[in-house]
């Protein structure tokens, strides 16, 4: 009679296991990405001088880090991600992860003004295999002295 009611025991501490699990699982399969800079392109910039001196933002680091502490960008211009330092991030779930563009005046290099940002969706993220690749692109425009437009390309790697 006693191995009935610790068979029944089991049985339901097991039950109890079972829901975690598949409640954990998930938010596993939610998977995360890798997001890199990929690309950015002045399209216009917003400076009298003609240049933007620019940096970006990503998870409370500012990029470049390094050496130079910004990159200047003419109407035109193509970026690539060692000009700012190669900014990456971690996107875990189906949260978004910004890049904030960011218009610095030298020479006093701070985090200066923001233009905008870029976003990684995390929805896109969950759709991506491990190693799989995928770009999203966001104009990022506005008028600050003068009308600015930059298109900046984020690349996701499923992780």
């Amino acid at each position: 009679m006693r191995s009935h009611k610790l068979v029944a025991a089991l049985a339901l501490a097991g039950g109890m296991v079972a829901p975690v699990l598949v409640a954990t699982g998930p938010a596993h399969a939610a998977g995360s990405c890798r997001v890199d800079l990929y690309d950015i392109d002045a399209n216009n910039v917003a400076e009298r001088d003609g240049q933007d001196e620019l940096r970006f933002k990503v998870d409370g680091n500012l990029f470049p880090k390094f050496g130079a502490k910004y990159f200047a960008m003419r109407s035109g211009d193509d970026g690539d991600p060692a000009d700012f330092g190669n900014p990456t991030t971690l996107l875990v779930g189906t949260e978004n992860v910004s890049f904030d563009l960011r218009e610095v005046t030298p020479p006093i290099i701070g985090e200066g003004d923001s233009l905008g940002s870029a976003i990684a969706h995390g929805t896109t993220c969950a759709g991506l295999a491990v190693g799989a690749t995928t770009t999203e692109t966001t104009i990022v425009d506005g008028h600050d002295e003068t009308d600015y437009t930059y298109t900046v390309r984020l690349k996701l790697t499923g992780q």
